[in-house]
């Protein structure tokens, strides 16, 4: 059954549009990232214009992120007080990148900027995730400890003034990685159409050292409340909001996150990173093909910032 998707201007099938919906909902719940690294790329490739992709996807991105942090906040396992200052941050970055989406977009080089990104992006950070998780799973099979630093201890980071207590974390840190953290994660919702969860996960993790529990959970939050105002943005500025492309992804999203939760408190660490990394990798991976590979249409005619 086929349904026309008024700003995309297409006919796509419903069916296919809630089956992706679930299963990037399970990986949202799951890996506690909110999808839209996942989401945006499949709806490019599946024909729908770069600008209505991303700006639909943030709509869907608030689906999954709020139905994980209900499963997660049931547990006890959100930092609220770290995921307001991020939340802060992020929004300013927000408004940064729907400025910058909006001026390339008129420009006619959304799509080209927003292969590239996830290409770089996505292969970069798939990469090391990747090689952490192979590297800690050769040192558990080997026995040998385990050498990075137990949330807690001291860094560089934990140097730098301006610095705060998060008695939830148990840490005392500066704001300053926190502000710049959030900021950068808001920036690439806006311009990408993605959670950001992907990078702020290991970011909470290697850099500020916020336990395991609350990881997952707190990123969600963040994740949430920066993709409701991108949504917002998008919707007033540039207009590119598909609400029924975002309605049908949701009801699949929502349904899957709470099964990605729950499989995720059964799994180690290690496991998650290194699944979450290879699937960045295929994603990366793709858009390499796509910049490289000859098009169809060697020649077209259009206008700039006009699509589909």
């Amino acid at each position: 059954m086929h349904i026309y998707l008024p700003i995309a201007e297409l006919s796509v099938n419903l069916f296919f549009l809630i089956g992706i919906g679930g299963m990037v909902g399970f990986l949202s719940g799951l890996f506690g990232v909110g999808g839209g690294f996942l989401l945006t790329p499949l709806l490019i490739f599946s024909g729908i214009p770069a600008p209505v992709a991303v700006a639909s996807v943030t709509a869907q991105v608030v689906a999954a992120s709020t139905s994980g942090a209900q499963s997660y906040y049931r547990r006890g396992g959100i930092d609220f007080q770290l995921a307001f200052f991020l939340i802060i941050s992020g929004v300013t970055g927000s408004f940064l990148g729907v400025t910058v989406f909006s001026a390339l977009r008129s420009v006619g080089q959304l799509e080209l900027v927003i292969s590239l990104s996830y290409l770089v992006f996505l292969g970069a950070i798939g990469t090391l995730m990747l090689v952490e998780a192979v590297r800690t799973a050769w040192r558990n099979r080997d026995g040998r400890p385990r050498p990075h630093k137990l949330p807690g201890q001291h860094s560089w980071i934990h140097g730098l003034p301006l610095r705060m207590r998060f008695k939830r974390s148990n840490l005392y840190i500066s704001l300053l990685p926190v502000l710049a953290i959030g900021c950068f994660i808001g920036f690439l919702g806006a311009l990408l159409g993605i959670g950001g969860g992907f990078i702020l996960v290991p970011a909470l993790v290697y850099l500020l050292r916020v336990p395991g529990n609350l990881v997952i959970g707190t990123s969600l939050v963040q994740v949430l409340a920066i993709m409701a105002a991108t949504t917002i943005l998008h919707a007033v500025d540039s207009g590119s909001v598909d609400m029924l492309l975002a309605f049908c992804l949701m009801v699949g999203s929502v349904t899957g996150a709470q099964f990605g939760a729950s499989l995720g408190q059964r799994m180690r660490g290690d496991q998650l990173r290194g699944l979450l990394g290879l699937i960045v990798l295929a994603v990366a991976l793709r858009f390499a093909y796509t910049l490289l590979a000859t098009p169809e249409e060697v020649f077209s005619v259009s206008l700039p910032g006009v699509t589909g």
